[in-house]
């Protein structure tokens, strides 16, 4: 008889987190139907809509960030904090879930804490390739913390270390089956090149403003342009859907056709996007957000450029480098296919399996 496992996954803030959260979930129930889950999130966050949205019933805690500036919210967080943890102590006494699953966010961080000093095992899910500073004071409770990156033995104890990647759509791992279906899809001409252009789904402020002043320029180097600006900027640049060749969306339901019928990428660094860029290996042109925690995107970033693997274009970098980074990528179909090599060799695509082996071997040795 199927044994009833119990699991509590928290991790929220950003679809960062939370979208690797709900993928592990998603896998845990394919593999025990009867299995229970509860997500624990922050109250006023994008995970308190997503997460029932996606099926899993979640709890919210009062909890946020701490701000770099001085604020009411900073003089606010140790209340929070003692809040958040006394909540998680009765969400998991209540629960008594076999593991607790963080995947980053304030959230995670409370009930992995209280999950430890009950003696329940605790996984970090960390996508980062510089963990914030909740997974930096959680790992050494933790009996398993799973990573995308290389090298993490400088931030965490190597031997609970296991090299998964994040997870990733499934099914973005056949988009080059997938070429011609996004090329109508997205309705572009099968005969031009098509630059695809991501700023995540509320949108990139400095990247829009790039290629709309660039898009002349882009249009007569005979590339073709589908562009997601975010739901945040759509009324702004959806003027330019009137120009042909150019193609934009607030929001992308179909990213594995949009990633089938590119040709070359403009992306920020977030881990989840980096993660996806792998698998797809097409020619990559990053450019991280310098407004993020611990400057994580920029990290990110360095890790693939460092191996020829991206282009990486910091903000302050734009008005003088892109215009000829971008011409000299087109034009030179050494360094595209170089590129895309070596990207696609950095996809980790069984993440979510991997993670949720882990997370089963931990939660079967605790039934044992």
């Amino acid at each position: 008889m199927e044994q009833k496992l119990k699991f509590i996954i928290s991790g929220g803030g950003t679809g960062g987190h939370i979208y690797p959260a709900i993928a592990i979930a998603n896998e845990l129930k394919a593999r025990f139907p009867q299995a229970e889950f509860l997500f624990v999130g922050a109250k006023d966050k994008m995970e308190m809509q997503k997460v029932p949205q996606a099926g899993y019933s979640i709890k919210g805690l009062w909890i946020s960030g701490i701000q770099r500036k001085i604020s009411l919210q900073n003089l606010l967080f140790p209340f929070k904090l003692l809040s958040s943890l006394w909540k998680s102590y009765f969400i998991i006494k209540r629960f008594k879930p076999d593991v607790v699953i963080g995947t980053g966010g304030f959230a995670s961080g409370a009930v992995l804490k209280v999950a430890s000093m009950l003696g329940i095992p605790t996984v970090i899910q960390e996508q980062n390739s510089y963990p914030g500073i909740t997974n930096k004071l959680l790992a050494a409770k933790a009996q398993s913390i799973c990573v995308a990156y290389e090298g993490m033995e400088k931030f965490f104890p190597a031997e609970k270390i296991k090299l998964t990647g994040n997870p990733v759509r499934q099914d973005l791992i056949f988009v080059d089956d997938k070429r011609i279906e996004g090329l109508t899809y997205f309705e572009v001409n099968a005969d031009k090149r098509t630059l695809l252009v991501l700023g995540g789904s509320l949108g990139a402020k400095r990247i829009n403003q790039l290629v709309s002043d660039e898009l002349e320029i882009i249009l007569q180097l005979g590339i073709q342009v589908i562009w997601q600006c975010g739901k945040l900027y759509y009324d702004q640049y959806k003027h330019f859907n009137e120009k042909e060749n150019v193609h934009v969306f607030a929001f992308i339901d179909r990213m594995d056709l949009a990633y089938a019928a590119a040709d070359f990428i403009i992306s920020r660094s977030g881990a989840s996007s980096i993660s996806e860029l792998c698998i797809v290996g097409k020619p990559t042109i990053l450019i991280p957000s310098p407004n993020v925690a611990e400057d994580h995107q920029t990290k990110n970033a360095l890790a693939l450029s460092a191996k020829k693997a991206a282009i990486l274009l910091k903000e302050s970098e734009l008005n003088e480098k892109f215009r000829r980074t971008f011409a000299d990528l087109i034009s030179n179909d050494e360094k595209q296919a170089k590129l895309s090599k070596k990207i696609h060799k950095k996809a980790l695509p069984n993440a979510t399996q991997q993670i949720a082996d882990e997370i089963v071997k931990l939660a079967l040795e605790k039934g044992e």
